[in-house]
């Protein structure tokens, strides 16, 4: 049974956005819808561990436009140095953690990506970090390769038919938006991840922090320990 997951192109995601794409056998990448005009997102921001607590990594982007525009519209500020800045709270929160040295050579490059497009730049960095924890990236499309008309659920669902999908992998917050009985309807079987946030020892830190960008667990334990932990955790 093909299962696919759909989800808008985060900034450095957390474990469990890496969970569903270990568990789909097609990821898309939801990179058409409209961008949320006001506030944060997970388009453009990411909590890490910053002296014990959790804070917010943000790419700032540019909001001087009129109307509406598709995640892959947006493009991120030129009036902030913001790459300098996620670096250098990176390394001022991460420089003695066990794996520092061989995943910021990773990390750093990704951070520094000229790319001013918001999807193009988020798709880029999850693609190289998919392929460093030894997961498949020939699953990640996105969705403005396969257009379609409908909108909320029904997106989904149409979605999920067009690459041959016969079950959807939904994340635990979809509950109260998302329409289940559409699903059925249309003969989408529809799986609920269920993710249960793999704990690791974070260096410094007495009491797990969990919801972090997958920074933090590759910052502590690596690629190869990263993908361990996700097979240990396996939904």
């Amino acid at each position: 049974m093909r299962v696919v997951a759909i989800h808008q192109p985060n900034f450095f995601p957390w474990l469990g956005y890496f969970d569903k794409v270990r568990r789909s056998d097609v990821f898309i990448l939801l990179d058409d819808v409209q961008y949320q005009k006001t506030g944060g997102t997970w388009s453009n921001r990411v909590k890490v561990l910053v002296n014990g607590e959790g804070r917010w990594l943000t790419a700032p982007v540019d909001r001087s436009f009129h109307g509406t525009r598709a995640i892959h519209e947006m493009v991120f500020s030129s009036k902030e140095n913001w790459r300098n800045k996620v670096l250098n709270t990176l390394i001022s929160a991460y420089r003695g953690a066990p794996c520092f040295d061989k995943v910021f050579t990773v990390i750093e490059p990704l951070v520094r990506n000229p790319e001013d497009n918001v999807a193009e730049y988020n798709i880029h960095a999850i693609k190289t970090l998919t392929d460093k924890i030894g997961l498949t990236t020939n699953s990640l499309i996105r969705s403005s390769d396969f257009p379609v008309d409908s909108s909320s659920t029904l997106r989904l669902i149409e979605l999920t038919k067009r690459v041959g999908g016969q079950s959807y992998l939904c994340g635990g917050g979809a509950t109260g938006y998302q329409q289940d009985a559409a699903f059925e309807k249309e003969n989408v079987q529809l799986i609920y991840q269920r993710f249960i946030h793999p704990h690791y020892a974070q260096f410094s830190q007495k009491d797990f922090v969990a919801g972090l960008s997958i920074v933090d667990a590759l910052m502590n334990v690596g690629f190869e320990g990263v993908h361990q932990l996700m097979r240990r955790y396996a939904g």
